[in-house]
């Protein structure tokens, strides 16, 4: 049985990584969170780009350990996992790096705008630490970022056609701790269910696309994959 997941930051909670939109998501508690993760914004500001690289520092996803969840869907045999997160928890759980299509990137390394050079997040943060307030590429003088797909930046076209492609050709599709409001991913959705996928929404909150689901799991994502992945497996 081929098996394609898409998952989003409500898997993530249970390792003690807050989501976004949730009851008790970031953008509840600072709305101006969300200028930190705005690509027009970051660039336009440096006071901005510094507290984006410091909000990076101070992620919990650097010392985050993967979940019940992620431990589960790492024994699904040759499953697709299309993530949101940036956090790299399913590569630690076990999934293997060329099944993880990462369509938001990774918060772990940086990257130049102007030159493409690449470096680290810890490299740039120690510079701010250091005494830099908007640390530039080494290279070329370039405003630097981290390696993530920020509001307003374009998906990787190679990462997402790997994507359609894994939603198209499963079996089965599951939906995992995402609410479902963030395009293309989204969308994703709707291509597995309209190639004739079983799908199954597992979230805690209504998503726009349960409709389509043949089965919605409200249940916390620490019980509900495992058990799903059992039944997949047995």
């Amino acid at each position: 049985m081929t098996v394609t997941v898409l998952t989003g930051a409500g898997i993530s909670t249970e390792s003690g990584i807050p989501d976004y939109r949730g009851p008790q998501g970031l953008w509840r508690r600072d709305p101006d969170y969300e200028k930190l993760v705005t690509y027009d914004f970051y660039m336009a500001d440096p006071e901005i780009r510094r507290r984006s690289w410091l909000m990076r520092r101070d992620n919990p996803a650097w010392d985050a350990e993967p979940n019940a969840a992620h431990r589960a869907l790492a024994g699904l045999p040759d499953a697709w996992i299309v993530t949101q997160n940036v956090d790299g928890l399913h590569q630690r759980a076990g999934s293997p790096p060329e099944r993880v299509l990462e369509l938001h990137g990774n918060m772990f390394g940086a990257v130049c705008t102007g030159c493409g050079a690449r470096s680290t997040t810890r490299e740039a943060v120690d510079r701010i630490l250091a005494g830099e307030d908007d640390p530039a590429c080494r290279a070329c003088g370039g405003i630097l970022k981290t390696a993530t797909v920020m509001f307003g930046q374009p998906l990787d076209p190679v990462t997402l056609n790997r994507a359609i492609e894994a939603a198209e050709g499963c079996e089965v599709f599951l939906a995992v701790g995402t609410s479902l409001q963030v395009q293309p991913a989204a969308s994703l959705v709707a291509v597995a269910a309209g190639a004739g996928a079983r799908l199954v929404v597992v979230n805690a909150e209504p998503t726009p696309y349960d409709h389509l689901a043949d089965e919605v799991i409200r249940d916390p994502v620490g019980v509900a994959v495992p058990r799903l992945c059992a039944s997949l497996t047995s």
